[in-house]
């Protein structure tokens, strides 16, 4: 089952994270949506923008690539990156991110000492994560090579990461 159709605890992830992204008053939310992209679409008819990723088995590089494309015909100074399977991001998490948001900004939340989601890409970086979103890394090696704000926001927010079903206890 894609992730984005996991029930979490009433809410299918997909419309958490939109309605995190919204609570967060971001002017625009692009979802990038891969497996059983039509099937999301139909249980979830209110999102907002959506894009398809047709390499999604690749990795979730695939799918920044294909959000950060769809924004490159925007007026967006920087992109806040946040995972479908990552339901402890709160909207104050995002507005602490996004507080720094500059066309050169690089920033992520932090959480105690692992850096984490949401992650904000300011456009003038948008080239080099292109070029280095492969596999399931996503922007990892560009975040790496690069300086990063890291923002607190573990008194807001939980880096829990549900890879599998199973690890969803309101599943």
């Amino acid at each position: 089952m894609p992730k984005a159709l996991i029930p979490y605890p009433e809410q299918l992830l997909v419309e958490r994270a939109v309605d995190t992204l919204r609570a967060a008053a971001l002017s625009q939310i692009v979802v990038v949506l891969g497996a059983a992209a039509e099937q999301v679409r139909a249980a979830a008819p209110a999102l907002p923008t959506t894009v398809i990723n047709p390499d999604w088995p690749t990795g979730l590089g695939s799918s920044l690539r294909t959000g950060l494309e769809a924004l490159t015909e925007t007026p967006a100074e920087a992109a806040v990156v946040l995972l479908v399977d990552m339901p402890g991001v709160t909207p104050e998490a995002v507005r602490r991110v996004t507080a720094h948001a500059t066309a050169d900004a690089l920033v992520m939340g932090g959480y105690g000492p692992r850096r984490g989601h949401p992650v904000l890409l300011g456009r003038a970086h948008w080239p080099g994560v292109l070029t280095s979103a492969t596999g399931d890394s996503g922007a990892r090696s560009y975040l790496k090579s690069h300086p990063v704000r890291v923002v607190p926001v573990d008194d807001v927010a939980d880096d829990l990461d549900l890879d599998v079903p199973e690890l969803n206890p309101h599943a």
